[in-house]
This record gives structure tokens, C-alpha cells and sequence, in this order.
């Protein structure tokens, strides 16, 4: 087969070849394992690259580049007519020599991926991979609207989420596809966070972009909170908090760090490689998660699970599902009441009475996390998508 995907993923050139941020390469490397070609045609990016992209990789892999369409916004809708009549020759090319099409949406250029492909009456795999029913923008209403209807016959439409049945309010034709960036070997070779130990100090981390819908702030001033509340409840472990990622928050999370005196208990590492953010949860005890964005499937919040930390988050999104106690009542986590930095504190301080009355509390729920992220590795990924594709397009 040979596949031409359409994605609004931001990409690099270096002399290495062409290189992404997130779970992207990695999920193409395992689709070109289904394909004998497979195209990614994304935009290619004149800033520098950031730390921990990955490589585009795969013996059938090709690189198709774009340019980014101009401008923000407004402006940038008003581009794309212009940028259509630039790339659209090279893209109808490549769909006429594609077999099958697979579009990412939401994303403008993903989007007119879709269209296209439509327009082309090619064999077509959407993948919504932003929080399936979400209406905010007129994007999001129209793929709300568009992707049920399309949904069916030789065209699959996969939603990024939990559960087994259609997305709602979905039809038949729509399904859930969870997200992942692990492949099964890097699970079972993954250092195991060791669990905390009453009398020692309780190591937090938080994984993600800093943004404001992120909330890395409520992890910050959580720690807070638990140092002051220490004078109160002597029994409190010192806890520090370790925070991986960059973004437009940042210089807010560093200011809280400034202000609220934490300099010895926060570090803020920004932007790493995978494997030193695999190497950082494997040292911590309690993965915090506080974000406020409604989600879809967070990778994040997987390789923590992956890594055995137990996983405080909000109910949002796969979020209760992944982190559902087991027949036994061991849960791989908790769920937090909300995003405020006093819900934070007191989940994290229930975990540590928890702990501190019962050493195993820990070690159990370790464990049932590392179990239950094993059943979401880039092999189960790669070969749900192939099952469905076997179905609609023979």
C-alpha cells in the first residue's frame, strides 16, 4: 500500500533528516511498517529545532515538504488560499499516486488533506487527534459536523480517546484510537520508578508544554502549600517537584518559583530528549498532571504509568479510564476534585498518608500502572489502525 498522509505537523530539516517534537515520528515510523510507501506531507520550519525532536524514519518513509502558511489567526486563513495555489499541484500529485489518504485534523492543512482526498475519491483515514466533541472554534463545528456524516464505508474516521465504542455523539463509522509513543520493547526495558518511602522526600514530576491550559503553576504553588503546611503536620515528607517542558507559561512558572522562594525544591529543566524524560520519571514517585485542557489521549500521563508512577490528573477526557481502580480496588492513581493548586496539595498529601500508613501503597499501585500501560503500546496502536483499515479498504 501506499500512503500519503496530510498533517499540519511541524517539522524541522537538519542534516539528519527531517526531525518533529511529541509522539509524531515515532507513530510514522509505525504506520510505514504497514505501508510500502509511505509519504508524510508536512510543513518544514525555518526556526531552530528544538530540544528532544525526534527523525522521520522507516525504510518506506518519504518526506513531502511544505511551507508553513503565513501569519496567525485571521491572517493565516486569509493565507491559505495562496498557499493552496502554491502546494496545491504537489499535493494533487502525490494523491493521485497514493492508494489511500490519511489526514490529521484539527489543523488547517490536514483539514484541506481531507477535502482533497474527498474531492480525489481516494480511500480515506481521519484521525481526529485533538478532544473529539470540543466546539470552540468554527473548525471545530465544522469537523463535528463533517467527520459523522463522512464516516463509513471506505472512509475511517478514528477519534483520539478511550473506551470501545463509538466516540460520542458519534456513529457507527467513528471509533476511538488511544495515542501512544512507546514501543512495547521500551516498555519492558524502562526503568522502574522506585516507590516512595515514608521518612524520605517525595520527588513530583510534571511532563508537558507550559501553557496556561497546562497549569504547571498549580504544581508549583502545591509544593508550597505542602512546605507551609508542614509547620501544621510535622509528618509532611519535604517534597520537591520537577518540570519538564517549554512554552508561553514559562516565565510565569519561573516568576511563582521566585516568589514563593522554592528555588531549592522546584527545578525547571525545560525542553529534553525522550530519554531524559524517560530517565526523569524513572527517579520521581508521583506523576502531577493539573492540566485544564479538555485532552484527548495524554502521552504524558501514559509513559508516567509506563514508568510505574502513580498519576494524579483531572477527570478529563481517557483520564478516568486510564487511571480506574482494578477489581481489588488498586488504582494507578487518582483523580483530582479539580485544577487548583489546593486540590493538587491535597491529593499529593493524601497519597503520602496513604503511604506512610501502608509502605505497599506505592509498590501496588506501581504496578497495576505499568501493567495497564502495556496494553497501549505503538505495536497495539499500529495494529488497531491496520484492523481497521483492513475492514473498509480491503
Amino acid at each position: 500500500m501506499h500512503l500519503l498522509v496530510i498533517s499540519h505537523k511541524r517539522c524541522w530539516r537538519t542534516p539528519q533528516g527531517v526531525v518533529a517534537t511529541g509522539g509524531f515520528p515515532r507513530q510514522m515510523e509505525a504506520l510505514a511498517q504497514l505501508c510500502q510507501r509511505l509519504v508524510v506531507a508536512v510543513p518544514l520550519q525555518p526556526t531552530p529545532v528544538p530540544a528532544g525532536a525526534q527523525p522521520l524514519r522507516g525504510e518506506s518513509l518519504e518526506v513531502l515538504p511544505l511551507r508553513e502558511p503565513w501569519g496567525r489567526g485571521p491572517v493565516r486563513k486569509a493565507a491559505l488560499a495562496p498557499w493552496l495555489a502554491l502546494h496545491g499541484p504537489k499535493l494533487w500529485r502525490a494523491l493521485g499516486e497514493a492508494d489511500g489518504v490519511h489526514a490529521l485534523v484539527p489543523g488547517d492543512i490536514g483539514t484541506l488533506g481531507l477535502l482533497l482526498a474527498q474531492w480525489r475519491r481516494k480511500p480515506l483515514l481521519v484521525r481526529h487527534c485533538g478532544t473529539w466533541g470540543l466546539r470552540t472554534t468554527a473548525a471545530d463545528r465544522f469537523l463535528a459536523r463533517r467527520l459523522p456524516r463522512i464516516a463509513g464505508g471506505r472512509t475511517v474516521v478514528l477519534a483520539t480517546g478511550a473506551g470501545e465504542g463509538p466516540p460520542p455523539p458519534g456513529g457507527e463509522g467513528l471509533h476511538w484510537i488511544f495515542s501512544t509513543s512507546l514501543w512495547r520493547r521500551e516498555m519492558e526495558e524502562l526503568p522502574t520508578a522506585d516507590p516512595w518511602c515514608p521518612g524520605s522526600p517525595l520527588r513530583l514530576i510534571t511532563v508537558g508544554r507550559l501553557s496556561h491550559g497546562k497549569n504547571a503553576l498549580a504544581a508549583v504553588r502545591a509544593v508550597a502549600m505542602l512546605r507551609d503546611r508542614k509547620d501544621h503536620e510535622p509528618s509532611l515528607p519535604e517534597v520537591h517537584l520537577e518540570i519538564l517542558g517549554d512554552g508561553e507559561a514559562r516565565s510565569a512558572v519561573e516568576e511563582a518559583i521566585r516568589e514563593l522562594h522554592l528555588q531549592s525544591r522546584v527545578l525547571l529543566r525545560g525542553n529534553v530528549g525522550h530519554d531524559e524524560v524517560l530517565q526523569a520519571l524513572a527517579r520521581s514517585h508521583l506523576f502531577v498532571f493539573p492540566t485544564r485542557v479538555a485532552e484527548g489521549f495524554p502521552k504524558a500521563v501514559l509513559e508516567a504509568l509506563a514508568a510505574g508512577l502513580p498519576v494524579l490528573a483531572p477527570a478529563v477526557s481517557a483520564l478516568p479510564h486510564l487511571l480506574a481502580p482494578d477489581a481489588a480496588g488498586v488504582a494507578p492513581g487518582a483523580l483530582l476534585k479539580n485544577t487548583a493548586e489546593s486540590s493538587v496539595a491535597a491529593a499529593v498529601a493524601e497519597w503520602i498518608r496513604a503511604g506512610q500508613q501502608d509502605s505497599e501503597t506505592f509498590a501496588r499501585s506501581g504496578r497495576l500502572a505499568r501493567q495497564r500501560a502495556h496494553s497501549y503500546s505503538l505495536e497495539a496502536w499500529r495494529d488497531a489502525i491496520a484492523e481497521r483499515l483492513r475492514e473498509a479498504w480491503k
